[in-house]
């Protein structure tokens, strides 16, 4: 099979199949076109990120999987099929040197690189992933600040106006990304309930809970405004535009510079909330539902035990 015949069965199923199966026909026969050339010659990477889009990875996921290995492709100078765990052991620790980066983002790039070759295994491209045997890169574990409620109410006094009030207590409330926060609409919101449908990593939705203070706030923002902008959080100056992620960012380091409350960040609300919850008896199974992980193992590591927990609990049980 070559391009020209791939083309024309696509063109001929195209009224037959939906877009998903007419994605998935594509694939497969781009697969069956690339095993057909030299192991050398095939797009190893433009095939990975092909299976990646159909399997419902966010555009976002996609771009950064595509840098990061056409990155590592283009200064080894190797082709795909033909690098080893030597070349790519090398690759880490010279990036890693040069960059100044720190373990998460060398751990963070190991893992696409070995999804990368897992995915080549699978579809018999190599007969053994390189990246088997290396291994996770430990990370040293440092206790990450969160919020004190004497920190969160002087960001809540320091609110200039009605929508950074609602920023800063939807993201407290409910936990959220700052990216699901962007994306929310009004029609998102139900009061009477006090929820919100967000849609979080891998354009999978949840539903995020908020509590009277923050319904009361949202509404008082809402009712102030009188623009016909779908989006919840918009600008207050110029056209009523969606806020962006950086915009809601910087408002709040903004907010934490005239507050004089250190390391304001939408992130930090979401290990607040989780510290909270776990100190508070919350099954950690329900915190991360709570907080649309897949893994628990991620809601572990936004959960800070409270030292005075482990302290009181130390006495009771011990003493």
């Amino acid at each position: 099979m070559n391009q020209d015949t791939a083309n024309w069965i696509a063109e001929q199923m195209q009224r037959e199949l939906s877009t998903r199966q007419l994605c998935l026909l594509r694939e497969v026969m781009e697969l069956a076109i690339a095993r057909s050339e030299t192991s050398d010659d095939i797009d190893a990477v433009g095939l990975f990120l092909r299976a990646k889009e159909v399997e419902g990875c966010s555009p976002k996921t996609i771009a950064y999987y595509e840098s990061t290995l056409n990155r590592m492709i283009e200064e080894l100078a190797i082709p795909a099929t033909k690098i080893t765990t030597s070349d790519i052991r090398k690759y880490l620790a010279a990036y890693e040197e040069k960059r100044g980066s720190c373990k998460t983002t060398i751990d963070n790039i190991r893992r696409i690189i070995a999804s990368f070759f897992a995915w080549l295994e699978d579809e018999d491209f190599i007969v053994k992933s390189p990246a088997r045997r290396i291994r996770h890169v430990k990370q040293p574990k440092l206790v990450k600040g969160v919020f004190t409620d004497e920190e969160l109410e002087t960001l809540r006094d320091g609110c200039k106006n009605a929508r950074d009030l609602a920023i800063v207590d939807l993201l407290a409330s409910t936990g959220m990304r700052v990216g699901e926060l962007a994306s929310l609409n009004r029609s998102d919101i139900d009061f009477t309930e006090r929820e919100c449908i967000v849609t979080g990593k891998g354009n999978k939705q949840r539903i995020a809970y908020f509590d009277a203070r923050t319904k009361l706030h949202l509404q008082a923002y809402l009712a102030e405004r009188t623009d016909d902008c779908p989006a919840l959080l918009v600008a207050i100056r110029g056209d009523a535009k969606r806020l962006s992620v950086g915009a809601i960012e910087l408002r709040l380091r903004n907010l934490g510079k005239s507050s004089s409350v250190k390391r304001v960040h939408p992130h930090k609300f979401r290990r607040t909330l989780a510290t909270s919850a776990i100190d508070k008896g919350m099954p950690i199974e329900q915190v991360q539902k709570l907080l649309g992980h897949e893994k628990i193992e991620t809601t572990m590591h936004y959960a800070l035990v409270s030292q005075s927990n482990v302290k009181a609990s130390h006495r009771k049980y011990l003493e």
